[in-house]
């Protein structure tokens, strides 16, 4: 079982596990409202951000994947975070595959970034994943998000309100 995520380098990003340096970045971008208005809906408080930046490097010991640091290659710095997870959300269509997940600091919204990363992620699921399936959710009206999808290979399967709010529901299947 691969415990770490593996460094993958794309054209502009480089992939690569959490580190403590960058939790001050990490909190910053998650108090932005512009980041939060369609992940969670209110920006976070640094002890939640805290905790979601453990949260999501643990997914790799106990999953066997997670997410990564979306790092900007010329500088390492963190613009943004994502990849697979599995966080019991309480939603049966997501029991038992991975939930593609991105989000990326709003100053590098708009450059493609989000399907450079998920792309290179979502090759190396299909090269080491048995999963079937990875499928998403995205909040209705966040159409950046509907279309990174569309470029993925994910497609509408519905709809759930099992997290107090609406939540459209996609899949892509194996090599999508």
């Amino acid at each position: 079982m691969i415990t770490i995520p593996p460094v993958i380098e794309t054209e502009r990003l480089r992939l690569r596990p959490h580190r403590l340096s960058d939790k001050d970045t990490h909190i910053a971008m998650w108090a932005d409202d512009r980041v939060t208005r369609f992940i969670g809906g209110e920006p976070r408080a640094p002890d939640v951000s805290w905790g979601k930046f453990l949260g999501s490097a643990g997914l790799w010991p106990v999953m066997g994947f997670g997410y990564w640091v979306f790092a900007d290659k010329a500088t390492d710095a963190l613009i943004g975070q994502g990849g697979l997870s599995y966080f019991c959300r309480g939603i049966p269509e997501l029991e038992g595959l991975p939930e593609a997940g991105w989000a990326f600091d709003a100053d590098h919204w708009g450059a493609g970034l989000a399907t450079e990363a998920m792309t290179a992620i979502l090759g190396w699921a299909d090269a080491n994943l048995d999963a079937p399936e990875i499928r998403c959710i995205i909040d209705p009206g966040n159409a950046a998000s509907e279309k990174v999808g569309m470029k993925l290979g994910f497609q509408r399967i519905g709809d759930s309100d099992a997290l107090d709010h609406v939540v459209t529901i996609y899949g892509r299947l194996r090599g999508g």
